[in-house]
């Protein structure tokens, strides 16, 4: 089992907002899951990325939505990630499919408005081995 801990950029102005859930999400091991991402701005064309940063490393770039493109996802993340930008529930889920156990990670949900990716606290949201096969929370 696998547990997931998000993390999250907020804005720095009134009306640019990132929020993601900051409880830990629990998984199995080769099940799916979906962490959220829902966001503010007054933007009519956001730019929405997602990274993963493990353990005693720096934030990798995944994949980046926009309302023009299907966006750009990395390689390495192309089989088995993916998020659906949605501009009228203003929210982009990153869902993975087959967890795995290098799936364990903080990940970040990151809103660039006009040039500027706003940030300003962090919580956690994480992927980590659980000891019960037998519990999936999320």
């Amino acid at each position: 089992m696998l547990k997931i801990y998000l993390s999250f950029f907020s804005g720095c102005r009134a009306e640019e907002n990132v929020r993601q859930s900051t409880e830990d999400v629990m998984v199995v091991e080769g099940h799916p899951t979906t962490l959220t991402c829902q966001f503010d701005t007054a933007d009519l064309s956001p730019n929405l990325f997602w990274y993963k940063q493990q353990t005693n490393s720096n934030p990798i770039f995944m994949l980046r939505r926009d309302m023009f493109s299907s966006g750009e996802t990395t390689t390495e993340f192309k089989e088995r990630f993916d998020a659906r930008l949605n501009v009228t529930a203003k929210s982009v889920p990153l869902t993975i499919q087959r967890l795995q156990l290098s799936d364990s990670a903080v990940y970040y949900c990151a809103l660039k408005v006009q040039g500027e990716i706003h940030c300003k606290s962090k919580c956690q949201d994480t992927i980590s081995p659980l000891d019960d096969p037998e519990v999936a929370a999320v």
